[in-house]
C-alpha cells in the first residue's frame, strides 16, 4: 500500500473501530446475550479497578501541585546549585495567538503576566492577531499602550489571511508569530535559541505567580532540556462561577485527567497551553499550519525530528483558562459540545504518527508499538467506554430474547453492574471534593447553599461523559473517516464573562 492510501486508511481506522464496537454490542446482544452480559460485567469491573488505580495518580499529582504552589521558585532558582549561575541567561518567549476575544479577557491575561514572580525584563511577549479580524488589532493596540513597556520586548503580529497551505486557526497564527519575533527581535539581538523557552498560551491563559520560575527550574535541571516539552496542569477556573453545572463538571474532569497523566509522564503528550525550547521550534520548522490539533501535533513533530528522543516533563503546576460559558444555557451546551468535538479531532494524529513510524528505521519497534496502541486505544476508549458502561449495558436484557431473560445471569446482571457502579461512584465523590478545594476565592454571596449545589452537580458526570465525551469524539472520528466537506476547521471557543 502506498503512503497516501495508508495515511487515508489510518484516518478511517478510529471510526471503524468505534462503530464496529457499538454495532457488535447490538448484534451480539441478540445472538450471544450470555457472552455480552459476561463481557459487560468484566468491562465494568475493569473500569472500577482502573478508576481506583487512576485515583492514586490523581491524589499524587494533586499533592505535588499544592506543594509546588507554596514554593518561591525564583528564590529556588537563585539558590539551587544547578540553576543559580544559569537562570539569568534564560529568556521566556510568550506567544498568545488570538482571534476575536474581547479586550477584558486579554487584559486579564496581561494583568497576571504583570504580577509574576519573575523579572519582566526576561519576558518577550508576542500577541498574535488575525488580519481578517479588525477587532483583534484594536485590542492589541490597547494592550500595547497599557502593557508594552513592562517587558523586555512586546510586539503584536498580524497573521495574513489566505496564505497557501494553511487553514485559519491557532497553529498558523502562532507559527507566523514565532517567525516574526525571530526575525524582528531574537535574530537582531543575537539571542541564543538554546536560551529561550517558548510558551504558547491560549489568549485567556492566566499564569500563576511562579509559573516561569518553576518552568526555568525544570528546564535547567532536566536531563535533556532541549529534547523536552514542559506541560502545566490546565485549570478552567477564570470564569468558573459564571459557568453552568455541566460546563463546570466537564472542565474539572479535563483537569483531573491531566492531573492523572502528569504522574504518568511516559504517556504524556502536549496539550493546549505548554512550553518548549525555542531551538526545537526552529528545528521542526514551527507549528504545522494546516491542522486543527496543533497543540498535540507539535509533540509528534519533535518526536520524529529527533528520532524518538522527545518527552514531556510534567510541571505539576497550574495554568488557568476559561471554562465554557455563553450568554445562555443552551448556547453554552452547544459551545461545550463543539469544544469537545475539536479536542476529539486529535484522532487525526493517528494517521500522522503511524505513517511516520512506517517510514522510520531509527525508532525501536517497541516504542512504535507502545505509542500506536496507546493513542489508538485512548481515542477508541474516549468514543465507546462511556456508552458501554452507562447506555449499552442493558442491551442483552432487551435484545437477548425470552430464554435469556429467564436465566440467572440475566436476573443478576442489573444488580451486579449496579454494585460495581456504586463502588466506582466513590471516585466521583473524590472528584467533587477536589473540585471544591481547587475553586478560586469565592465571590461575595457565595454561601453554603451554593457550595452544596456545586458539590452535588457531580451527579451529572455520567451525562457529561456521554453527551460531552463519547458523542463528540465519535462524531469527530466519523467526520475524519468521511473526510471532504465533513472535515473540521479550527473552531475558536467564544469567551464570555
Amino acid at each position: 500500500m502506498d503512503q497516501t492510501r495508508f495515511y487515508r486508511a489510518m484516518e478511517i481506522l478510529p471510526a471503524v473501530l468505534s462503530w464496529t464496537t457499538i454495532v457488535l454490542m447490538f448484534v451480539l446482544s441478540f445472538w450471544l446475550p450470555k457472552w455480552v452480559a459476561v463481557f459487560i460485567i468484566l468491562f465494568d469491573t475493569y473500569w472500577l479497578l482502573k478508576t481506583i488505580y487512576l485515583s492514586f495518580h490523581l491524589r499524587s499529582s494533586f499533592n505535588k501541585l499544592r506543594a509546588n504552589l507554596k514554593v518561591d521558585w525564583l528564590e529556588k532558582l537563585k539558590t539551587d546549585s544547578q540553576t543559580s549561575s544559569h537562570w539569568e541567561k534564560i529568556y521566556h518567549l510568550i506567544i498568545l495567538p488570538m482571534s476575536s476575544e474581547p479586550y477584558k479577557v486579554v487584559r486579564e491575561t496581561f494583568l497576571h503576566l504583570r504580577e509574576v514572580n519573575y523579572p519582566l525584563d526576561k519576558l518577550i511577549v508576542v500577541l498574535g492577531t488575525e488580519e481578517k479580524i479588525k477587532s483583534g488589532r484594536e485590542v492589541a493596540d490597547k494592550i500595547e499602550k497599557e502593557f508594552g513597556s513592562l517587558f523586555f520586548r512586546f510586539i503584536y503580529t498580524i497573521h495574513p489571511g489566505n496564505l497557501p497551505g494553511e487553514i485559519p486557526g491557532k497553529g498558523s497564527n502562532e507559527s507566523w508569530a514565532a517567525k516574526q519575533v525571530k526575525e524582528i527581535i531574537i535574530d537582531p539581538l543575537k539571542i541564543d535559541y538554546k536560551n529561550i523557552i517558548a510558551s504558547v498560551f491560549d489568549v485567556d491563559t492566566q499564569v500563576f505567580r511562579d509559573y516561569f520560575g518553576i518552568l526555568a527550574h525544570s528546564f535547567l535541571t532536566a536531563e535533556k532540556p532541549l529534547r523536552s516539552s514542559y506541560q502545566p496542569i490546565p485549570l478552567f477556573l477564570n470564569n468558573i462561577f459564571q459557568a453552568p453545572a455541566l460546563a463546570r463538571v466537564v472542565g474539572f474532569s479535563a483537569t483531573f485527567w491531566h492531573l492523572m497523566q502528569q504522574s504518568r509522564p511516559e504517556k504524556l503528550t502536549t496539550f493546549s497551553s505548554h512550553s518548549m525550547p525555542f531551538q526545537a521550534v526552529v528545528d521542526i520548522g514551527f507549528w504545522q499550519r494546516n491542522i486543527v490539533s496543533e497543540d498535540s501535533r507539535i509533540f509528534w513533530q519533535c518526536y520524529f525530528r529527533y528520532g524518538g528522543d522527545w518527552r514531556v516533563i510534567p510541571l505539576f503546576y497550574p495554568a488557568s483558562m476559561d471554562a465554557n460559558a455563553a450568554p445562555t444555557f443552551w448556547k453554552t451546551m452547544a459551545n461545550l459540545y463543539k469544544q469537545q468535538r475539536r479536542w476529539g479531532w486529535g484522532a487525526e494524529n493517528i494517521a500522522y504518527l503511524t505513517s511516520s513510524f512506517r517510514n522510520n528505521l531509527v525508532i525501536p519497534l517497541k516504542k512504535k508499538f507502545y505509542w500506536t496502541f496507546h493513542i489508538i486505544e485512548g481515542f477508541h476508549s474516549w468514543a465507546t467506554s462511556s456508552l458501554i458502561i452507562f447506555a449499552l449495558g442493558w442491551l442483552p436484557i432487551f435484545l437477548g430474547g425470552q430464554i435469556f431473560r429467564t436465566t440467572l445471569l440475566a436476573y443478576n446482571l442489573p444488580y451486579i453492574t449496579r454494585y460495581i457502579m456504586t463502588f466506582a461512584s466513590l471516585g466521583i465523590i473524590s472528584s467533587a471534593v477536589l473540585s471544591m478545594i481547587l475553586l478560586p476565592p469565592k465571590p461575595s454571596g457565595f454561601g453554603k447553599t451554593h457550595a452544596f449545589w456545586y458539590f452535588i452537580s457531580w451527579v451529572l458526570m455520567p451525562i457529561t461523559l456521554i453527551i460531552f465525551g463519547s458523542l463528540p469524539a465519535l462524531e469527530a472520528q466519523t467526520r475524519l473517516a468521511l473526510s471532504g466537506k465533513w472535515r473540521l476547521d479550527f473552531w475558536v471557543t467564544p469567551k464570555h464573562r
